[in-house]
């Protein structure tokens, strides 16, 4: 292992820009993918030994899947993705349908790409496939940063350091750098933990699931299932409130019968997609106030790391990857231009992308509490206007969410 790994002078004296993008999540890759293809040099730093993803599903709508198609992932997701018919939102004792909205076909059509549900590690090892093995960076938990001015350095646990023009902080909802550019910060527990899990579609073939994303609303609680890994898998969420809780993890096991017990009295299709899994994890949902700004000079940030979101828009990596194919556009359009135009870069790309993450934060927090109404008057009014037709998901009123082109 080269204990000094530094991107050739000759790419910051008067070449190309160089990048170091730490993380290589979703939003890692997207990033330095997106920067490859516009002939900017990027190096992606992960701290774990392999790339990975806990099993989870991920929605891809179309305004991600336009930035993926657009780095020739466009065969992948078709093959590994599942495109849901429907967004079937149901009551969850008796499985009333309260509204019922088309998605795949129409979505396409109005949107010029496809939806796609997807299992996170197949679309993390369609990015990784693409991304040239040595550029990538395994192992490297970065310790440190330092913002020469002209150059920004970055130091990993294992000794190794790095060098480049500007750093990118892809590095999730406990991002290193985000602390290293504002220091600690204190996530609020929202109040929900979700125990999450994958059934073999099999199991489920006796209750004739339909390939829709379904959406069961109750008292202090949600549930949402859809197929994922072309069809062969089954994943869910199951959303409950709780009053504590103390760390933040997406890997704790927790046995089924908890899960179970915690949806009783819910519709038997719920139960019985629980009592399928071999394992479930628990997850606790925390949220963290919009930050006011991204970037300091060389360095910025992206995705988990500046604006986690609660999953109930479905945006989550969705506006990870758009902010890498934002990112790759401002600096592309800098490259032409001296080195210390760079922060300025930066800065667009901030502005280009915080009113928008923040804009999708308020709406994910905003539906905790409409899917969650406990039985009574405000229930039954929420009801009667999905049953109407749902306002908030018609294609006018989400044009601004699934048209948007990140890259333009």
């Amino acid at each position: 292992m080269s204990v000094h790994h530094t991107h050739p002078a000759s790419t910051r004296d008067g070449g190309g820009i160089s990048v170091s993008v730490v993380g290589g999540g979703i939003g890692g890759l997207t990033t330095a993918l997106s920067l490859l293809r516009r002939g900017i040099d990027a190096h992606v730093y992960e701290q774990a030994a392999e790339l990975s993803e806990v099993g989870a599903g991920v929605q891809v709508s179309p305004n991600a899947s336009r930035v993926l198609h657009g780095l020739g992932l466009a065969g992948d997701l078709e093959r590994m993705g599942v495109k849901p018919v429907a967004l079937h939102q149901r009551r969850w004792d008796d499985g009333r349908t309260l509204a019922r909205s088309p998605l795949a076909g129409p979505l396409e059509a109005t949107f010029g790409f496809p939806h796609y549900l997807m299992h996170r590690a197949d679309l993390l090892a369609a990015l990784a496939r693409l991304l040239p093995a040595e550029r990538l960076h395994l192992r490297h938990r970065l310790t440190g940063l330092t913002d020469h001015g002209d150059h920004v350095e970055a130091r990993f646990a294992n000794g190794a350091r790095a060098e480049a023009d500007v750093l990118v902080g892809a590095d999730g909802i406990h991002s290193a750098t985000r602390a290293a550019l504002f220091g600690p910060e204190h996530p609020r527990f929202t109040g929900c933990v979700a125990y999450r899990g994958l059934v073999p579609a099999e199991r489920l073939r006796g209750l004739g699931l339909e390939v829709t994303t379904q959406l069961w609303m109750g008292p202090g609680g949600h549930f949402v299932h859809y197929f994922v890994g072309g069809g062969r898998l089954v994943n869910f969420v199951a959303i409950v409130e709780r009053d504590t809780w103390t760390r933040e993890s997406w890997t704790d096991r927790r046995d089924v019968a908890e899960a179970l017990a915690a949806f009783e009295g819910w519709h038997p299709q719920v139960r019985a997609i629980i009592e399928a899994v071999d394992e479930t994890y628990l997850w606790a949902l925390f949220d963290r106030a919009p930050l006011p700004r991204w970037s300091a000079g060389r360095v910025t940030l992206l995705g988990d790391a500046c604006h986690a979101m609660l999953p109930f828009m479905a945006q989550g990596a969705a506006m990870a990857v758009e902010d890498g194919a934002a990112l790759a556009a401002r600096l592309a359009a800098a490259q032409a231009g001296p080195r210390r135009g760079l922060p300025s870069a930066l800065l667009r790309y901030e502005a280009a992308r915080i009113p928008r993450t923040s804009r999708l934060q308020a709406m994910s927090t905003a539906n905790k509490t409409e899917f969650h109404l406990p039985d009574g008057p405000g229930q039954a009014e929420r009801d009667a206007r999905m049953s109407e037709g749902v306002p908030g998901m018609s294609f006018q009123a989400l044009a601004w969410v699934y048209g948007h082109d990140a890259a333009a």
